[in-house]
């Protein structure tokens, strides 16, 4: 099988299942879950350090984000017995499982990040020019 044929047929399968994959990718494909799952990945943290390691999200959205991925199974938040008391979230055997697609998705997006902005600026120039 080529390249092309590997394309069409994950297509097709996405095409066929949509009703199940559109309501998991809703879920995962966000703002926020790709950075905050890849910020827990390796260890354990506590919410004020996923929060300075992910700059520009704010309290209320990180604290949504965390419950929603809690809900969704793919963080664990443990209240941890310490004066104050704290918390710390922990990446799930589910959640773990889409450490390899996000990393290919994050070095994607590093190495053609560029070829993006450099496409929309073109877009926006035409568009401009009409």
């Amino acid at each position: 099988m080529d390249e092309y044929t590997d394309l069409e047929a994950l297509s097709q399968c996405a095409l066929r299942d949509m009703a199940q994959v559109r309501p998991v990718l809703d879920k995962i494909a966000d703002k926020w879950t790709i950075l905050i799952l890849t910020v827990i990945c390796p260890r354990p943290s506590r919410f004020n350090e996923i929060k300075r390691r992910l700059d520009g999200i704010t309290h209320k959205a990180l604290a949504d984000a965390l419950k929603r991925l809690e809900r969704n199974g793919l963080v664990t938040r443990t209240v941890l017995p310490t004066q104050p008391v704290g918390v710390e979230y922990a990446i799930t055997p589910l959640g773990h499982s889409l450490r390899q697609p996000f990393e290919a998705l994050c070095s994607w997006a590093a190495a053609n990040g560029d070829k993006v902005e450099a496409a929309a600026l073109r877009y926006d120039n035409k568009a401009n020019h009409r």
